[in-house]
């Protein structure tokens, strides 16, 4: 592995993390025993793991040394890095070890019981030869943590990554991460366990301090780190062994900073305050601190401003269940910083939860074109009731996956609309085609007012959808309907909504106000607008062709008022010939927010009534879709591509 330097000299990264890296499965059900947990919700974890995150999420450039398993686990952390933005050249793939495992659940507050499956596992081989000369020079800093002076691989690794980063002007930062049954101090089931007095422990912590630029711990690490049993005198042998400015982290009442001297009064250090949140669940809670510290200390802000960036990032993952997935964005931290929040658990700001979901969504989709194939009254029209013909619905719809796959060619911006009725061939093999974006239906077909298709309980339904899968509710509604129809499909909407944030999922909703009366040029930005005031922010848009560009104006006016964090619009087909499609997107290229198309019945209309009606070969289905299909992706370009000259 070799890391080209800049000819100028300048660091490509900020900050190089080292250590843990372990795939965390958390308890969903909140106030019981591990015992008695039920389900659980999978992320990344480990310490240097979970900084280097949090870290991205705040606009560092870092990355993460340490080695994952080959198998499905380790690739899982590998992929989930590259989607946070971390540099993971660094991550060596083990043929011979597992990647660590951790269960965790909230029993009580402050009460996490946690079990490591970390036997010979694969970040504990780290080794010296894992430790590259370039990467560590490309960084501005590296962060060592404390469970990898455990063991003489993975100490002499991170010593080295100490010399090689001094040697190259980099500073170091030791995150002293004591977890006392990873020094094999308690038992299996005492992971939770914080604090072990060991001769051991301290003298290997106390040899790394004199290197240190920055040391990081809480009181019960301080203590372990010195060898001292008492606060004062464990800063002050720190003190004389380090000038590092030292930060001592203490929960819910914020942290204190030393630089130069330990005064006799400890609280005579630079204090950050803390926030007044409910205390959820602890765990990761120092590494969203350590993520919050570093892009202070990084950017040359001042200690008391890095401790309020800390103690904030610390408070977030408190609130909230899981370790890395909860840290902030930066325009999230932001946020908080500069308005609050009236929850004191901050899990229950609806504001706050949009951003935090918005900008850290698992993939960015500046544009979109889809091949919609979520019919199902339609083909069950075309069928007349014959059960042989419905028999043969499902595998026309794997053909259009063929005939899609086809024209996107492993591109992203692609992907299709399959339902749950007849689309189950069709999902696994749409499934299989890497960033192929997939939305399916949940509303009953022709619904006015709105309902559910198969169970009003949206949260059952969809619990067991891909992540990726993007929930799609199509909704006739106009400005004009009835105060009680309006109602009804808010309700329904907003059902919708709810499910989709509290499973994690993108919502996209698709409005068609044109069936059931005269459309104007503020009929739709006056539907979304209402739609809005419910507090609804769905991740997309799928809306109808408008006349004009003053109709998209007014709609894209809307969507970046209400909501500038909305992926954006994607256009609906009603069956329309390939001109009067054509109109309509060049209309659209003139709106802000439209990302793209997402067409059906104008693409397999004909293939569907020859197919099923056995006038039709495979092949040449795949290929009529496929041609229509490329050829309003070859309009939607060539239209983008008129617009920007």
């Amino acid at each position: 592995m070799t890391i080209a330097q800049p000819e100028n000299g300048t660091k490509t990264l900020d900050v190089i993390t080292i250590g843990r890296a372990s795939v965390d499965l958390y308890g969903q059900q909140i106030g019981t025993r591990l015992e008695d947990i039920g389900s659980f919700a999978k992320s990344v974890g480990g310490c240097p793991t979970n900084i280097a995150v949090g870290t991205a999420r705040l606009g560092l450039k870092s990355a993460l040394i340490t080695r994952v398993g080959n198998e499905q686990m380790g690739r899982f952390i590998r992929e989930q890095l590259q989607r946070e933005g971390v540099e993971t050249s660094g991550i060596a793939t083990d043929p011979d070890r597992l990647t660590a495992l951790v269960l965790l659940s909230v029993e009580a507050e402050g009460v996490s019981p946690m079990i490591f499956y970390r036997t010979d596992c694969a970040d504990m081989a780290l080794s010296e030869d894992d430790i590259d000369e370039a990467l560590v020079a490309s960084s501005r800093a590296v962060v060592v943590t404390g469970t990898h002076f455990s063991r003489p691989n993975s100490e002499a690794a991170q010593k080295k990554a100490i010399r090689l980063a001094k040697a190259a002007g980099a500073r170091v930062a030791f995150d002293i991460d004591y977890r006392p049954n990873l020094w094999g101090l308690a038992g299996h089931d005492a992971g939770f366990e914080r604090y072990v007095a060991s001769d051991i422990v301290s003298q290997k912590y106390k040899s790394v301090l004199p290197d240190c630029d920055l040391i990081v711990g809480t009181e019960e690490e301080v203590l372990i780190a010195s060898g001292e049993a008492d606060l004062l005198s464990a800063l002050r042998t720190i003190r004389s062994l380090s000038p590092a400015t030292i930060v001592l982290k203490r929960g819910p009442m914020g942290c204190i900073v030393y630089d130069g001297a330990v005064p006799e009064n400890l609280e005579d250090g630079i204090v950050g305050k803390g926030f007044p949140i409910e205390v959820y669940n602890v765990l990761g809670a120092g590494d969203a601190f350590m993520s919050g510290w570093l892009r202070g200390w990084l950017k040359g802000e001042p200690h008391a401003t890095s401790a309020t960036w800390a103690n904030a990032c610390g408070a977030f993952a408190v609130s909230r269940l899981l370790c890395a997935p909860e840290y902030p964005s930066w325009i999230e931290l932001n946020h908080f910083l500069e308005k609050g929040s009236p929850e004191r658990a901050l899990r229950k700001d609806p504001e706050l939860n949009h951003v935090h979901w918005a900008t850290n969504r698992r993939q960015q989709i500046p544009s979109l074109m889809a091949l919609a194939i979520d019919h199902r009254s339609q083909l069950e029209d075309l069928a007349q009731g014959d059960a042989k013909v419905l028999a043969r619905i499902p595998a026309f719809k794997a053909l259009a996956v063929q005939a899609a796959t086809r024209i996107a060619k492993g591109r992203p911006g692609f992907g299709m609309l399959l339902d749950d009725k007849y689309g189950r061939d069709a999902l696994f093999a749409a499934g299989a085609e890497k960033d192929f974006w997939i939305a399916r239906p949940i509303e009953l077909p022709g619904s006015r007012p709105l309902q559910f298709e198969f169970s009003q309980d949206l949260g059952s339904r969809t619990i067991d959808w891909p992540v990726d899968h993007c929930i799609k509710v199509l909704c006739f509604y106009r400005p004009d309907d009835s105060a009680d129809l309006k109602r009804t499909q808010i309700e329904k909407l907003r059902t919708a909504y709810d499910a989709a944030r509290k499973i994690g999922r993108d919502l996209l909703i698709e409005i068609i106000a044109g069936k059931h009366g005269a459309v104007n040029d503020t009929t739709i930005a006056q539907a979304l607008t209402e739609i809005y005031d419910a507090g609804i922010k769905p991740d997309w848009w799928k809306l109808e062709a408008q006349a004009n560009a003053a109709a998209w104006d007014a709609i894209d006016r809307v969507i970046e008022t209400r909501d500038p964090f909305c992926r954006g619009v994607v256009l609906l087909g009603l069956d329309a010939p390939l001109d009067v499609l054509e109109a309509g997107f060049a209309a659209a290229r003139s709106s802000r927010t439209v990302k793209g198309f997402a067409v059906g019945r104008t693409i397999f209309g004909e293939a569907a009534r020859a197919w099923l009606g056995g006038t039709m070969s495979d092949e040449e289905a795949v290929a009529e879709m496929a041609g229509r299909f490329g050829t309003l992706v070859d309009i939607w370009e060539r239209l983008g591509k008129t617009e920007a000259a």
